[in-house]
């Protein structure tokens, strides 16, 4: 089995071309790239249009933090039966942020520099997905005793709406690799996390006279600072195989104020919390809401002006992969082959589509080339290496579980 570096290469330059930014028309064309790429590797595609208002009524929706009008679903499957193996891999990207900040103009193509691939998804995650398609390559010819199927998913970054409606399609397998930036580890168990919204009063006035109004922004530190006490107390012991603050608590999105000499009377504020591994949403949310009624309480005006508390946008599940499953070992195995360093069982602090193919009861772990630092980053790379022996540790992985 050899991967096709080449047309490895060419696959990465022409899915990263796509600006597939979640709720974008270009993550509606991507998906149709990925079925004729994944028909082209002898692939049987199902590529559907994913019934929007029907998946957002049903009772496990994992939410959405853009608009979408239209989306779209797409699964190659090497043979009939329930495949042995399944690759996943997200197409959506996050925005490029400030253009100016990258070293090259267009985020969007493809440059090679110190080893390394650039550029908007190159980590997280469409290297993966070149990944995932060249070891599909690799085996075409091969006389596969079961099946294997790649699944192409969008919207992963807000929520897991793609994961969501192939699942519920009834595409399944016994179990599942997702192609995410592992940096050589394997990622056996996921963190969860919530999207909250709080709304913060004051009482405006003019600037000169700040004494005799009440600053939200300054309400919100207080607010902030017991959320910070909650974070610390939540991630004083983590448990294996997760390290220092696993489930952290991150305000992303601050607005407050529309004049710079008008003390603020509202602020809004959105971010992210943690979950922990066996804690329900409602047991999360009800922690995090009593943070901030003890934060209300210590507070004369916050007691008379209560904060809004809302958790818009993705829920994302804690996952992990069942204790003393083979599928560790396996991925294990197949990288050694491949000529990577042997991988390390590691927990994640982040939420990913793991926690819906274990909630499915489908055993699964993340093993993919690059590191999270560097995604969503500015000039956001992926190790040339790290994708080719990724790959050829995929193509390993297959004939493995699936036999020749």
């Amino acid at each position: 089995m050899k991967i096709d570096v080449a047309a490895l290469e060419n696959d990465l330059r022409e899915i990263i071309a796509y600006p597939s930014v979640g709720g974008s028309d270009a993550e509606v064309d991507v998906q149709s790239w990925c079925a004729d790429k994944l028909d082209e590797a002898g692939l049987e595609v199902d590529h559907w249009q994913l019934d929007l208002n029907a998946l957002r009524t049903a009772d496990d929706y994992p939410g959405e933090e853009v608009e979408r009008l239209e989306a779209w679903g797409v699964v190659g499957v090497s043979g009939p039966d329930t495949p042995a193996l399944i690759f996943n891999g997200h197409v959506d990207v996050v925005p490029p942020g400030d253009l100016a900040s990258w070293a090259d103009a267009d985020p969007y193509a493809v440059r090679e520099r110190d080893g390394k691939w650039f550029g908007r998804g190159a980590c997280d995650m469409k290297a993966g997905v070149a990944a995932m398609i060249a070891a599909a390559r690799a085996v075409r010819g091969l006389e596969l005793m079961r099946p294997f199927a790649i699944h192409t998913v969008i919207g992963e970054e807000d929520g897991g709406l793609g994961t969501f409606a192939t699942l519920h399609r009834g595409h399944t397998g016994d179990a599942c690799v997702i192609a995410e930036p592992t940096n050589r580890d394997i990622v056996s168990a996921n963190a969860g996390a919530l999207t909250f919204r709080l709304q913060v009063r004051g009482s405006a006035t003019h600037g000169s006279m700040r004494n005799t109004g009440v600053s939200a922004i300054e309400k919100f530190q207080v607010l902030h600072d017991e959320l910070r006490k909650l974070e610390d107390s939540r991630n004083a012991k983590p448990p294996e195989p997760f390290g220092p603050t696993p489930w952290p608590l991150s305000v992303g999105i601050i607005r407050a104020g529309d004049w710079a000499s008008t003390v603020p009377d509202l602020l809004v504020a959105e971010g992210r919390f943690g979950v922990m591994p066996g804690e329900s949403f409602v047991a999360a949310k009800a922690a995090f809401a009593e943070a901030l009624f003890r934060a209300t309480m210590s507070d004369h005006w916050l007691r008379e002006n209560l904060p809004e508390l809302t958790w818009p946008g993705g829920h994302f599940a804690p996952g992990r992969l069942p204790e003393g499953h083979e599928l560790l070992g396996e991925v294990a195995d197949a990288a050694a082959v491949a000529g990577a360093p042997i991988p390390q069982a590691v927990g994640a602090p982040y939420g990913s589509d793991l926690r819906q193919y274990a909630a499915a009861g489908i055993p699964t772990v993340q093993y993919g080339p690059g590191d999270v630092r560097h995604a969503h980053s500015v000039d956001e790379h992926v190790p040339i290496d790290e994708v080719i022996a990724c790959a050829q540790a995929y193509a390993h992985l297959i004939v493995a579980r699936c036999g020749s």
